[in-house]
């Protein structure tokens, strides 16, 4: 039986060698990620395998030498010639214990180290997998693969059971790393077939979940070494490999948690539990149970409930179900799955898409974007120019002038409804990517028509009707079911790198017209200046004029007047202009009446000019002011 044991684990290695590199290849040639990341376990299977059959080699060993050795005792009748060290009398078992003790460790760390190293590079190639690229003879590669899984499944399905009935550990890892490989297989082979089923990106996520599945492998790997730093040693118990393990176990041998469920309620109550009626009932209808299950998982398929704002496709074996190929909102009755499938769509979403520039989540959320700040994927467009720019002269001595175009950033959000659900999904493959290029078109199309400064300044809004009718028209000829709400013109400015030049000639232009306002403000007020003053000069001419003229009247009515009482009364007359002559010129200066005539005075005059209160005062002031 042991040289059987020993040949099982020499077929299990050989069998994960030669189903992993035929994996690999099949997946490599046919483009299957999860195929490729299976094959990664398929090998890390071979070092598991090929260490535990070096063991059971050793332990083998050590059992004929044993049995050796017992036999020469019993023929020569005394142990006395075996009375010596255990590593000259025991050199298997010495080898054996070695091998255990440093061996199966330090592979268990480089085990972990290649689990870890497989996790982060399989992880990081992954990611890298944005498009992913086509497969390559889909039907041949799922048969190839669910070949290698169906003789690994026999293979390692053999392996358990001799493994659980001989109880023998040693065999234990290298039947669950066969088993892991047939469900790996098998399970890429089903990503290949959700591939060929109209689920483009099922291998990619099939692959990242193996991924995940190797994580949590080399945790379970890190955590049986630091468990085993602990663990008590006790004399001529035999411990589990530390390369045995129980997660793969577990996966590919899931019965085992019926028998270790059992052995755990035997030892909580302290009876066989296992043994009675009710467990050995319950056992036996778990089978029963299971399909009541999966029946009434089918049933409550029969049932789908629609969203309010949602529309569903209902299709019978990949075919749509005429008279009830659309379901609206509420409650309906299908066939089972996978006979009849349900397709939700968000008729009643306004949904976006972007023409030219894609603007990040945080410039959706600020309110000022500058030209000079560009997009992490600006894409320009070519733009009619009316303005005619004489360019530079020719060598020849022509003048060469500039193309009537320019180059403009564009950034159009697209806004648009779903209105007819059976075009949208079923005339196009990728109706939204239909939509944004015949959208991207238009776009090219109506900018080369239009003039730069036109669209950038008072004209968006029309430009903007006018693109949406036609996106809305192009979106019709091509049957899109699609009804286009809104389309903006606001992320519209010159190309990032010739922002400042054009931000000089916008300011350029700013200062010009500010110029022109500026002078046109001086002319008014200065013709308005002019003529207040023309007018006050004209107004006073006429005022001096009118008052020579009443003057002069004034005079000539006065003389006429004065001759009556002159020839009245000509010495009075006379007499009477004198005095008024006299006290007119006699007003400022000082007078002094002398009304005694019988004395003799002195009189003396101060002719020097008294300064007025009204001269001193300014005087006095102009000197104070300095000291200030």
């Amino acid at each position: 039986m042991e040289r059987n044991i020993q040949r099982n684990g020499l077929v299990n290695l050989l069998a994960l060698l030669a189903m992993g590199a035929a994996a690999y290849g099949i997946a490599q040639y046919a483009n299957a990620l999860a195929g490729q990341v299976a094959a990664v376990f398929l090998g890390l299977g071979v070092l598991v395998g090929f260490v535990s059959w070096f063991q059971m080699r050793l332990e083998a060993r050590e059992r004929l030498e044993k049995l050796e050795l017992d036999e020469l005792a019993r023929s020569k009748g005394s142990a006395t010639l075996f009375e010596g060290k255990d590593a000259e009398v025991f050199p298997a078992q010495q080898s054996r214990v070695q091998f255990e003790k440093y061996f199966v460790p330090g592979f268990t760390v480089l085990l972990l180290l290649l689990q870890g190293a497989a996790v982060i590079v399989l992880w990081r190639w992954l990611e890298k997998m944005v498009a992913v690229a086509p497969l390559k003879q889909e039907m041949v590669a799922m048969s190839l693969l669910g070949l290698l899984a169906l003789i690994l499944f026999l293979i390692g399905r053999f392996s358990a059971t001799i493994a659980r009935l001989e109880n023998h550990r040693l065999l234990r890892p290298t039947a669950s790393q066969v088993l892991l490989g047939a469900y790996l297989c098998a399970l890429s082979a089903l990503a290949i077939a959700g591939v060929k089923g109209e689920f483009p990106r099922a291998d990619l996520y099939v692959a990242r979940g193996l991924v995940i599945v190797l994580g949590l492998a080399a945790v379970e790997t890190l955590a049986t070494l630091v468990f085993e730093l602990f663990r008590p040693r006790v004399k001529g118990k035999i411990a589990r490999p530390l390369y045995d393990s129980r997660f793969v176990g577990l996966l590919t041998q899931p019965e085992g948690l019926v028998v270790t469920a059992a052995q755990t309620l035997d030892y909580q109550f302290g009876f066989k539990v296992s043994e009675t009626w009710f467990y050995q009932a319950f056992k036996q209808g778990a089978r029963w149970m299971f399909l009541l299950q999966l029946a009434a998982l089918l049933l409550s398929t029969c049932v789908v409930f629609i969203e309010p704002g949602e529309q569903a496709l209902l299709e019978r074996f990949g075919k749509r179900v005429e008279g009830r190929a659309v379901l609206d909102p509420g409650a309906h009755l299908k066939l089972p799955w996978p006979v009849d499938k349900i397709y939700r769509y968000r008729t009643e979403e306004i949904q976006s898409l972007n023409v030219g520039s894609v603007p990040e989540k945080e410039e959706h959320e600020s309110r000022i974007a500058l030209w000079t700040a560009g997009h992490p994927h600006d894409e320009n467009f070519v733009v009619a120019n009316r303005e005619r720019n004489a360019g530079q002269a020719a060598p020849d001595g022509g003048a060469r002038k500039a193309p009537p175009v320019s180059l403009l950033t564009v950034g159009v959000p697209v806004q648009f409804q779903i209105h007819d659900l059976v075009q949208w999904a079923y005339n196009h493959e990728d109706s939204a990517a239909l939509l944004q290029q015949l959208a991207t078109r238009e776009v090219i199309r109506y900018l080369v028509s239009v003039d730069l400064n036109e669209i950038m300044s008072h004209s968006r809004q029309e430009s903007a009707a006018a693109l949406r009718d036609r996106i809305q028209a192009a979106a019709d000829a091509n049957h899109l079911g699609a009804k286009v709400l809104f389309v903006g013109l606001q992320d519209l400015h010159p190309p990032v790198k010739v922002a400042p030049e054009y931000e000089k000639v916008v300011s350029a232009i700013h200062l010009k017209q500010a110029n022109i306002l500026a002078a046109q403000a001086y002319a008014i007020s200065t013709n308005v200046l002019a003529g207040a003053r023309a007018f006050t000069l004209t107004n006073s001419a006429q005022a001096a004029r009118l008052s020579l003229e009443l003057t002069a009247s004034a005079r000539a009515a006065a003389f006429t007047n004065q001759l009556p009482a002159y020839n009245a009364a000509p010495s009075v007359y006379l007499q009477r202009a004198y005095l008024q002559a006299f006290a007119a010129a006699t007003a400022k200066p000082t007078k002094y009446l002398i009304l005694a005539t019988n004395t003799t005075d002195i009189i003396q005059f101060d002719l020097q000019r008294r300064i007025d209160d009204d001269i001193f005062n300014k005087v006095a002031g102009a000197i104070a002011a300095p000291q200030k």
